[in-house]
C-alpha cells in the first residue's frame, strides 16, 4: 500500500515537471527566430526575461493539469504530434536565424546581401502565393481519387514531393530571373557595388539568399505535407491496415511510464511525428537539390539575359533534362544522330533523373536504408558540384558585363 502511494506521489509530482520540461522545450526554441524577427538587443531581453519566467510557470501548471486530465492514450498521442509540429516549425525558423548569423559572421559583405534579398522576396508577394497555392494543393491532394485499387497513399507522396519541389524551383527561378535582371537594368547595381560590394560577393549573395527563401519554402509545405500523411494514414485504403507507432517512439514512452501515462504518452507523440518527418527528409533533400541548381543557371543567365529569356530558357533546360533519359533509351541503336544529342544534352544539363523520389516510393518494398543514404548524399554532392560550375559560368559572364 506504502508503495503504491508513493508511486502516486511520484506522479503527481512528476505531472507540473514534465509540463513544465515540454514548456520550457518550446519557449527556448522561440527565443532565436523571435530575437531576429522583433531584432531584440539586451535591453528589450532583459525586459522579455519576467515575461517568459511568467509564462514558463503558468505553462508548466497549465500542462500539468492537462497530462493529469487526458488519460486516454490516443488523445495524448494527439496532444504530443501536435507539439512536435509546433516544435518542428520553430525549429525551421532557427535553422535559418543560425545559418545567417553564421553567414553574416563568415562572410560579411556576401552574407548582408543574402540577407537583404532573403527579406525582400519573403515580403515579396510572389512568395506568398506560391507557397499558399502549393498548401492548397497538398491539402486536397488526399481527397483527390486516383482511381489506383489501394494505392492512392504512393500518389499522395509522389503529388506531394512534386508539389513542393516545383513550387521551389518556379520561385527560385522567377525571384533570380527578376532580382538580378531588374537590378542590373535599373542601374541599381553599380550604386550596390561602390559600398563597395564585388560582382562575386553581390552575384553569390544574390544566390544564397534566393535559395535559402527556397529553403524556407520548402521546410513550411514539408510541415503541411507530414500532417497530409497522417490524415491518410489514419484514413487508409485499406480499412485492415494499423497504423502503428514507431519502435522508437514506444521504447521511449515504454521507459517513461514509471513517471506517469501522461508524459509518457505525449512524448510517444512527440517522437512518432518526429520519426515520421525524419522519413520525408531523403525525399526534400532530392527536391532542394533540383531547386539549387536550376536557381544557379537562372542566377547565371541573369547576368546577360533579360527575365522572360530566362525563364523561357530554364523552363527549356527544366524539360529537356526530364526528356533526354527517354530520348537516349528509344533512340539506342536506331537513331546515331538523335542518340548523339540525347548523351550531349545529358551530359551539360543537370541530371534530373537522379533527383525524382517517386522511382522510390512505387517500390514494391523500401530500400535499404543505408544504400538509400549513401545515393541521397552522392545524388546531393553531385548537385553541389553542377551549382558551382554553374555559378561559375555566371560570374565570368558577370565579370566584363557593363553596368553603367
Amino acid at each position: 500500500m506504502t508503495s503504491i502511494t508513493l508511486l502516486a506521489a511520484v506522479q503527481w509530482i512528476a505531472l507540473p515537471m514534465a509540463g513544465l520540461v515540454f514548456v520550457l522545450i518550446q519557449l527556448l526554441a522561440a527565443i532565436p527566430w523571435l530575437a531576429a524577427v522583433l531584432g531584440a538587443d539586451r535591453r528589450s531581453i532583459r525586459g522579455f526575461l519576467p515575461q517568459a519566467a511568467a509564462i514558463l510557470g503558468g505553462g508548466a501548471v497549465l500542462g500539468g493539469i492537462a497530462l493529469y486530465f487526458m488519460q486516454d492514450k490516443d488523445v495524448l498521442g494527439t496532444v504530443g504530434r501536435w507539439y512536435g509540429v509546433f516544435l518542428q516549425l520553430q525549429l525551421i525558423l532557427d535553422f535559418f536565424v543560425l545559418v545567417f548569423g553564421l553567414l553574416l559572421l563568415a562572410w560579411p559583405r556576401g552574407g548582408a546581401v543574402a540577407v537583404a534579398a532573403f527579406r525582400e522576396w519573403l515580403r515579396h508577394p510572389l512568395f506568398w502565393f506560391i507557397c499558399l497555392g502549393a498548401m492548397f494543393l497538398i491539402l486536397v491532394s488526399p481527397i483527390i481519387p486516383y482511381f489506383t485499387l489501394g494505392e492512392d497513399m504512393k500518389m499522395v507522396k509522389e503529388l506531394g514531393y512534386d508539389t513542393i519541389m516545383m513550387s521551389g524551383v518556379l520561385f527560385g527561378v522567377i525571384a533570380a530571373a527578376m532580382s538580378i535582371s531588374e537590378e542590373i537594368e535599373g542601374r541599381t547595381a553599380i550604386t550596390l557595388m561602390s559600398k563597395p560590394v564585388s560582382r562575386r560577393q553581390f552575384l553569390l549573395g544574390k544566390f544564397a539568399g534566393i535559395f535559402l527563401a527556397a529553403f524556407l519554402m520548402t521546410g513550411v509545405m514539408s510541415t503541411v505535407f507530414g500532417l497530409v500523411l497522417w490524415y491518410k494514414n489514419l484514413h487508409p485504403d485499406d480499412i485492415n491496415a494499423v497504423y502503428a507507432a514507431p519502435a522508437l517512439a514506444e521504447k521511449v514512452s515504454a521507459k517513461l511510464a514509471s513517471w506517469g501515462d501522461g508524459p509518457a504518452n505525449l512524448t510517444r507523440g512527440m517522437l512518432w511525428w518526429l520519426d515520421e518527418s525524419w522519413e520525408m527528409a531523403p525525399g526534400l533533400i532530392l527536391g532542394l537539390s533540383e531547386v539549387m541548381m536550376l536557381v544557379a543557371v537562372a542566377v547565371a543567365l541573369a547576368t546577360r539575359l533579360p527575365m522572360i529569356l530566362n525563364l523561357v530558357f530554364c523552363s527549356i533546360v527544366f524539360f529537356l533534362s526530364q526528356l533526354t533519359p527517354m530520348l537516349g533509351q528509344v533512340s539506342q541503336r536506331r537513331f546515331p544522330l538523335v542518340q548523339f544529342v540525347a548523351n550531349l544534352f545529358d551530359s551539360l544539363l543537370p541530371a534530373l533523373k537522379f533527383l525524382k523520389i517517386g522511382n522510390v516510393i512505387v517500390l514494391p518494398t523500401p530500400p535499404d536504408a543505408k544504400q538509400f543514404a549513401i545515393y541521397v548524399a552522392t545524388a546531393t554532392l553531385l548537385s553541389v558540384v553542377y551549382t558551382g560550375i554553374a555559378l561559375l559560368f555566371g560570374l565570368i559572364m558577370f565579370e566584363d558585363r557593363d553596368l553603367a
